[in-house]
């Protein structure tokens, strides 16, 4: 081999190295990931809270992530849920549901899909769920019921508001009828809440769509939402091919479901915490004097408009 042959060689071995597309566990390890003017460090997202600086998209998190947003970082209790027996109709299809089980686990540090934690903002004990997109998709399945109605029942009989930081694309097609019984289940949970004069806030993030939007994520007495979230029942393309007509443009996103009357207000992540703390001082007094005179209720749902806007 002469030494022409060695550089050519040595050539195609650096073209083949510059060429090679990184998969995505290679990014989800690495230092970056990307947004609207390209690669960005993920340490400089992560001090904006998951925010892009230049275009404001609000990254996908974790629910640690979010519960340290919300409460203070580690300042929460995270509880240890129900989990039933994995795969009870035995699914298979290209892979089996127990081996995507094992992955989703060993990707987000799960045993579901769904996290149960409780903390404190303004001195308010506050019961909440969120969701792990990551978690095959954030689909609902009865280890997510279980967890969901767990948080409902520690609401209850603590006294704690409750609120949703919903997540997911839907019902989990692995659990079949299982699966869309979480539907009643969890609509179910939230009436006891509501015959105990507890407020439940819902928190939706993107995405959040299928059977979640068609149930709990829609049940709350104050719907907030984050700036570009996809909130939405079926797909885009789907819609389009029913009706037949051009949708309108950011069909879905939170700004134009707010429009539409299905949200009650966008905050921003880094106000999450604050806003949260605000509607619920002021839903736990009005609970407090329901029984009270007429004007001071009417006094408290001023503030609460005052507030939302």
């Amino acid at each position: 081999m002469n030494w022409i042959t060695k550089i050519i060689k040595a050539g195609e071995k650096i073209k083949s190295v510059i060429h090679k597309r990184a998969s995505k566990e290679d990014i989800a390890n690495s230092n970056w990931t990307s947004c609207c003017k390209g690669p960005i460090l993920k340490k400089d997202l992560e001090k904006n809270l998951w925010v892009c600086p230049d275009c404001n998209k609000h990254h996908r998190i974790n629910p640690r992530q979010r519960f340290d947003i919300l409460f203070g970082k580690n300042n929460y209790e995270i509880f240890k849920t129900p989990i039933p027996k994995d795969d009870p109709l035995n699914w298979t299809d290209s892979k089996s549901y127990k081996d995507r089980l094992k992955s989703a686990r060993k990707k987000t540090r799960m045993d579901c899909g769904m996290m149960v934690a409780c903390g404190t903002i303004n001195n308010i004990k506050i019961t909440s769920v969120a969701s792990d997109f990551e978690f095959l998709g954030a689909s609902m399945a009865a280890a997510e019921g279980e967890a969901f109605l767990y948080g409902v029942q520690y609401a209850i009989e603590n006294q704690t508001p409750f609120l949703c930081i919903s997540s997911g694309g839907g019902m989990r097609m692995m659990e079949s009828l299982i699966s869309l019984s979480q539907m009643t289940r969890t609509t179910l949970a939230i009436n006891e809440l509501k015959d105990n004069k507890l407020p439940y806030l819902v928190c939706i993030t993107d995405p959040t769509a299928g059977g979640i939007t068609a149930s709990y994520a829609m049940l709350g007495d104050i719907h907030i939402a984050e700036p570009g979230a996809l909130i939405a029942f079926a797909g885009a393309r789907v819609i389009q091919g029913t009706v037949k007509e051009e949708l309108p443009e950011g069909f879905q996103k939170s700004e134009y479901v707010e429009k539409t009357g299905f949200v009650d207000l966008i905050v921003e992540r880094k106000d999450l915490s604050e806003k949260i703390g605000s509607l619920l001082s002021i839903l736990l007094k009005k609970n407090s004097v329901i029984s009270t005179e007429e004007n001071e209720i009417t006094e408290d749902t001023q503030s609460l408009s005052q507030v939302a806007s």
